[in-house]
C-alpha cells in the first residue's frame, strides 16, 4: 500500500528546496505525493513551480496586501486544517522556518499526522533574529517526528534541545540538489535577464550580486545597506552592482530613494528574478552581498564568497568553513568588507576556494529512503 504524503509550502525558498523532493516522491511507486501551497509568496512561488514542472494539487492563494503575521497564520492554519481533514495523508512534509511551516506543522499535529521537517535544526538562539523565523523553526521542532538536518551542527542543536537521536537524520541540504539541477538547465539554455545591459552577463567586468528582504533590516538597516552600495559603486566604477529588488515596500522605498539616481551607470536595480535567472546571476557574480538564508548555502557551491548583512546566522557552518562572512548592517563595515574582496586577491581566493559544508547533492535520495522505511 502506498504511503500518502502531503508536501506543504508557500514561499519561493521552500519551493526551491522541496520541488526536488516532490519530483523524487512522484517518481517512486512506494508513495502517493500531493502538493499543497499556501501562496505566501505568489509570483515568486509560481516561478519556481514552473521551473521544476510542479503543479500544486491545492493552492490556497492566501496572500493579502499589507497582511499581518497573525492574519496570515490564522488563515493558513484554517485552510490547511480543512485540507488535511479531507486528504488524510500518512505524512506531512514541511521545510524551513516560514509562517507556512509553522501553520502546516500545527495543523498536522492537530490531526495526529506525523511531520517530516526538511532543513531541521537551524538555530541562532535569538528569538528576535531572524524574526519570526527563529520562533517558527523552534516551535516546529517540538511537533516533528522526522528531523532532516543539513549538517552535524544542526543535529547537535536538536540534541541540545532534547530531541531523541533516533529521530534525527543528517542528509545534507536539498538546496544543493536543486541548484545542481538548475545549473544544468542554465548551461543548456542561458536565460535573458531583463534590466541588465545586454553584454553584462558575458563581460569580464566584476559583478556584485545583492539581495535583501529580512524584516529585522527594515528601516535603519536598509538605509545603511543602500548607502554603502552607493558609496561602493562610486568608488569602484568598473564593478557592476546588480540588485534584484524585493517587492516589499519597506525594501523598495529606501532602495529607490538612495540608489535610483545611480541606475544606468554601474548600479542595476532589476525586478526579482525567477529561479533560473537568479542561479545564472549567482554563477556570473564575483561575490554576493545578502541577508538571505538560502543564498548562504547556494553561492558557495558555485565558488562565490558570501557577505551576510545580518547580525546573526542560523548557518554557522558556512562561517566556520570560510565560505561566508557575517558583517551586519553597519555602513562602514559593509564598505570595508566588500572593498577588501574587490582588492585583496588572497582574501578573495581563501573564501572562494573553501569547501561548502551543505552537502553533495544527494540529500533528496537520503530523505526518500528514510521515509520509505
Amino acid at each position: 500500500m502506498k504511503k500518502k504524503i502531503s508536501i506543504i509550502f508557500g514561499t519561493r525558498p521552500e519551493a526551491i528546496k522541496l520541488c526536488p523532493v516532490v519530483l523524487a516522491l512522484k517518481a517512486n511507486p512506494a508513495f502517493e505525493c500531493k502538493v499543497c501551497v499556501t501562496g505566501q509568496h505568489r509570483e515568486m512561488l509560481q516561478q519556481v513551480l514552473d521551473v521544476f514542472g510542479v503543479v500544486p494539487d491545492k493552492d490556497f492563494a492566501l496572500m493579502r496586501p499589507n497582511q499581518t503575521l497573525g492574519g496570515l497564520t490564522s488563515r493558513a492554519i484554517a485552510a490547511i486544517d480543512g485540507y488535511l481533514a479531507e486528504e488524510k495523508p500518512d505524512i506531512v512534509v514541511v521545510q524551513g522556518d516560514t509562517t507556512t511551516v509553522l501553520a502546516g506543522a500545527l495543523a498536522a499535529f492537530y490531526h495526529h499526522i506525523p511531520i517530516a521537517h526538511v532543513e531541521a535544526g537551524l538555530r541562532t538562539w535569538n528569538m528576535q533574529s531572524p524574526w519570526p523565523e527563529e520562533a517558527n523553526r523552534v516551535l516546529t521542532t517540538r511537533l516533528t517526528k522526522w528531523h532532516f538536518c543539513p549538517t552535524e551542527n544542526n543535529k547537535a542543536n536538536l540534541l541540545k534541545e532534547g530531541v531523541p537521536e533516533k529521530d534525527i537524520y543528517v542528509t545534507g541540504n536539498t538546496v544543493i540538489d536543486a541548484l545542481l539541477m538548475a545549473k544544468e538547465k542554465v548551461h543548456e539554455n542561458p536565460p535573458e535577464i531583463e534590466g541588465l545591459p545586454i553584454d553584462l552577463m558575458k563581460s569580464k567586468d566584476r559583478m556584485v550580486l545583492i539581495t535583501g528582504h529580512r524584516r529585522e533590516n527594515f528601516g535603519e538597516g536598509f538605509e545603511n545597506i543602500c548607502t554603502a552600495i552607493r558609496n561602493l559603486a562610486e568608488r569602484y566604477t568598473s564593478t557592476h552592482f546588480v540588485y534584484p529588488v524585493h517587492l516589499n515596500p519597506n525594501v523598495r522605498e529606501p532602495v529607490g530613494r538612495i540608489l535610483g539616481q545611480h541606475c544606468g551607470k554601474n548600479v542595476h536595480l532589476i525586478e526579482p528574478q525567477s529561479y533560473l535567472p537568479f542561479v545564472a546571476l549567482m554563477n556570473r557574480a564575483y561575490l554576493v552581498l545578502t541577508d538571505s538564508g538560502g543564498v548562504q548555502e547556494e553561492a558557495p557551491s558555485l565558488g562565490k564568497p558570501v557577505l551576510v548583512i545580518r547580525d546573526t546566522t542560523e548557518r554557522p557552518e558556512a562561517v566556520t568553513a570560510g565560505t561566508v562572512k557575517l558583517i551586519g548592517t553597519d555602513q562602514l563595515c559593509i564598505e570595508r568588507e566588500v572593498g577588501a574582496l574587490l582588492t585583496d586577491a588572497e582574501a578573495y581566493k581563501e573564501m572562494a576556494e573553501s569547501v561548502n559544508p551543505y552537502g553533495d547533492g544527494a540529500a533528496v535520495d537520503r530523505i526518500i529512503h528514510i521515509l520509505a522505511t
